[in-house]
């Protein structure tokens, strides 16, 4: 393997791109005219434009991703994440053009990316399953009738898909026609698959996923679990590994699951296993994606493993590097995804150019972004900006650290997810570690960040009081200084 081209763009490019530098591996970047001048498209040995920028016109047909392949002589390709990475008809497109796809199989990304397939597989190793139908429904009054049996609430989710898309939460009888025919609706419109089935609503979940690898050899390990509880619209913005709720033995019991589902398709490369935890600290999978996750950098900063290096290893027909015996979890890791979205607008996107961008630095302190001062958000795209890591050698330790660098990562002309990650921070539900996916809706508001912009302001001006007290009694120009710092600070924020 000599040249990788990375279908993909922003930070996750920019990450994949490094990790083949250090492997000595030329790197083709793909842009659209969005991305014209991207720092991806500077940093790659080469750069192709596929299209116009809507993602429909680029980063998503398949013919273009092929032909640039060719056009350069790259000899692998890496999805990343979103866009094609679990399209299955891509990494048969890919293989089929002699072409190494930096990820399983078409095969098994076919069983995974039905849910519905992807629990048929998981049972036949008997991992716990959230009571509901095994196969799609489409006759509505079977589904009600079902849905009496397994009783209410149920959640109704669609086959194909995800994020929260075709999704309804059902309380009682008389609503769920309606919601029902919202749900086929929707995922027909989303994924082209009206296929639903119901489960049970497990009403207070933790949405735990653990990381798997997988080589050609049939060796599969896992590494450990990540927390993804904290989520606004079935989407994750924060995530940790360790979680704080998980025993050993849990631990144990999770990862075994984890590695019995990818040999369950015969996974190779890199995917995580999703599970719901219950207030009763039993599991249940959810799901399965087969790609490299938005979060992987918490699992690399506890285990010390480059995930991207290892999906490119066993492509290239080696075995693991690592066994499962070699793993343990060193410390704490926690990620604040920082979107251009306004968290006081129901976090509705909020695309501008970035005036201000400055990112934390020092110890602990890990920033995977995809933009530069001066550089706008496009539209057509996820708006997220970066995905902000810090490391401790425990979870105290590593929030601290989370709150150190949010103060100090400067963001101006555009809304950011950055208070929102300093009031959870703060929240003596996230520090107790006792919340689920309902976090957000049970303690989050507007008026939450009001009142922390507040507290902000008060201890600022304490600062200013004390300061000038100093200067009465020791008349230093340094600390007028001080407090113009103070102030710009809250400025800049």
């Amino acid at each position: 393997m000599k040249k990788i081209l990375i279908a993909n763009r922003g930070e996750i490019a920019l990450r994949i791109i490094r990790s083949a530098k250090e492997m000595g591996i030329k790197t083709v970047a793909v842009f659209s005219d969005a991305d014209r001048d991207a720092l991806h498209v500077r940093y790659a040995d080469e750069a192709i434009n596929i299209g116009l920028a809507p993602s429909n016109q680029s980063y998503l047909v398949i013919e273009k991703i092929i032909h640039a392949c060719k056009q350069t002589g790259a000899d692998a390709v890496h999805p990343g994440y979103g866009f094609l990475s679990e399209n299955a008809a891509f990494a048969q497109a890919v293989k089929n053009a002699g072409i190494i796809f930096i990820g399983p199989s078409a095969e098994a990304m076919q069983i995974m990316g039905n849910k519905l397939s992807a629990k048929a597989a998981a049972l036949s190793y008997n991992i716990p399953m959230v009571p509901g139908t095994k196969e799609a429904i489409t006759d509505i009054l079977e589904a009600k009738k079902q849905a009496v049996n397994i009783g209410f609430p149920i959640l109704i989710k669609a086959a194909s898909g995800g994020g929260g898309k075709g999704m309804r939460i059902v309380n009682n009888e008389a609503d769920f026609e309606e919601q029902m025919n919202l749900a086929i609706s929707e995922a027909k419109s989303a994924f082209g698959d009206g296929s639903v089935f119901i489960e049970r609503y497990v009403s207070s979940p933790r949405h735990i996923e653990i990381q798997v690898l997988g080589d050609n050899y049939g060796n599969i390990i896992h590494l450990f679990e990540r927390e993804c509880s904290v989520q606004r619209r079935h989407q994750k913005v924060i995530e940790e590994a360790p979680s704080s709720i998980l025993s050993e033995e849990l631990r144990a019991r999770m990862g075994k699951c984890a590695v019995d589902a990818a040999r369950s398709c015969n996974y190779t490369n890199a995917g995580t296993v999703e599970f719901i935890l219950d207030e009763n600290l039993d599991f249940f999978f959810l799901e399965m994606n087969t790609r490299l996750q938005v979060e992987h950098p918490v699992t690399e900063m506890i285990t010390g493993v480059d995930l991207v290096k290892e999906q490119i290893k066993i492509a290239r027909g080696e075995a693991l590097s690592v066994i499962q015996t070699d793993l343990k979890i060193n410390g704490h890791a926690i990620e604040l995804r920082v979107y251009a979205e306004d968290p006081k607008n129901n976090f509705l996107p909020d695309i501008g150019v970035l005036q201000t961008y400055n990112v934390p630095k020092g110890p602990g302190v890990r920033v995977d972004d995809g933009f530069e001062e001066g550089m706008e958000i496009p539209i057509y795209y996820d708006p997220m900006i970066a995905k902000l890591i810090t490391y401790g050698k425990d979870r105290n330790e590593a929030i601290e650290r989370m709150k150190r660098a949010i103060s100090e990562y400067q963001i101006t002309g555009i809304e950011t997810t950055l208070e929102f990650g300093n009031f959870v921070m703060n929240h003596k539900a996230f520090v107790s570690g006792n919340f689920d996916t309902h976090f957000v809706e049970k303690y989050f508001d507007a008026e939450s960040l009001d009142n922390s912009q507040e507290d902000e302001a008060m201890i600022a001006a304490l600062i200013a009081v004390e300061l000038l007290k100093d200067a009465d009694t020791q008349t230093e120009v340094i600390n007028t200084n001080h407090i113009s710092q103070v102030s710009n600070w809250k400025r800049n924020r």
